[in-house]
């Protein structure tokens, strides 16, 4: 089989830092592992695990976990045996990977799925932030679509941050909304166990309604989004041979936050647990001030996950 030719110029350019040693300490590349995994998916697990039976999500979870971080170093391998032949040096995008290994129609359809992917995505997160600030903030004259709108220049801005180790502050900040957050959904989950009629034996380890799992497998699939951001994740970290290291250690706490995160919201409000988890919150200003902090790390996330 003959061997595929590639254009030298890929349909996206790389930025000019990607060619240059990465400059993101360690902690720096955690905290972006961390906002490029975590969304909005986190927020239906507890729906999931009441859907699936919060053993059953939980080992969904893990098999998740561990499909995504094997694919991502799999993907780190695929780019670094092709960037060791002669010609594919600068190989650093997906499009380059793409047209490698099936010509140009493989560059094309490549950033084509990406291109849709992104679309998708961006769609999903301004229409999900729109919502609950049309909900927070019931101001006169302001539809869903209004407050869309009002997002996309503070979205414009941050695109213009071309590195992700200039990024970091704002992705450890989306990370301690992120925490904060969740911390204070535990709480309460707790404060309802603990204080309203909670039996163990209600919440269902594993679903008698099998048509339920896709669904839940489905959003635990969701919760791990950041594969799109591995090369540009491995290529920004100062010592890139820790990567995997790095990434096995992220891995871990984040399948280990969204088990219990999972867990005890679903044990919290057993059959009544809504499909996103705050809608369960009581209407006062610290729950207020927690979906606030959840709506400026989603736009930070919206940004830093479209950064490859």
């Amino acid at each position: 089989m003959g061997e595929k030719k590639c254009d030298t110029i890929p349909l996206i350019n790389p930025s000019p830092s990607s060619s240059t040693q990465g400059t993101a300490s360690k902690l720096q590349t955690i905290g972006n592992i961390i906002v490029s995994i975590v969304g909005t998916g986190v927020l239906g697990l507890p729906f999931a695990f009441r859907v699936a039976g919060w053993l059953a999500g939980s080992i969904g979870v893990v098999i998740t976990g561990l499909a995504t971080f094997y694919c991502m170093l799999l993907l780190i391998q695929c780019r670094e045996k092709l960037a060791s032949e002669e010609e594919l040096k600068e190989t650093t995008t997906y499009g380059d990977l793409g047209c490698r290994c099936m010509g140009k129609p493989g560059r094309y359809l490549t950033e084509f799925l990406i291109f849709i992917s992104h679309c998708g995505g961006s769609v999903a997160y301004l229409v999900f932030i729109g919502q609950n600030l049309a909900s927070l903030f019931k101001l006169h004259g302001l539809t869903i679509a209004s407050y869309i709108f009002l997002l996309v220049p503070i979205e414009i801005a941050l695109s213009w941050i071309g590195s992700l180790s200039a990024f970091a502050p704002f992705s450890i900040f989306a990370d301690v909304s992120n925490l904060w957050a969740m911390a204070f959904v535990v709480k309460e989950d707790l404060q309802q166990a603990i204080g309203g009629k909670f039996s163990f034996r209600d919440r269902k380890a594993f679903t008698d309604n099998l048509g339920g799992l896709p669904f839940a497998g489905g959003m635990a699939v969701y919760c791990f989004e950041g594969f799109g951001m591995t090369l540009a994740l491995e290529q920004s970290m100062r010592e890139r041979r820790k990567f995997p290291k790095v990434l096995a250690m992220s891995f871990t706490w984040i399948a280990l936050v969204y088990i219990l995160f999972g867990i005890f919201g679903y044990m919290a409000y057993g059959d009544e647990t809504k499909d996103i988890i705050t809608l369960n919150l009581p209407k006062d200003w610290t729950a207020i001030a927690v979906q606030v902090h959840l709506k400026i790390s989603l736009t930070i996330h919206l940004v830093f996950r479209h950064k490859v």
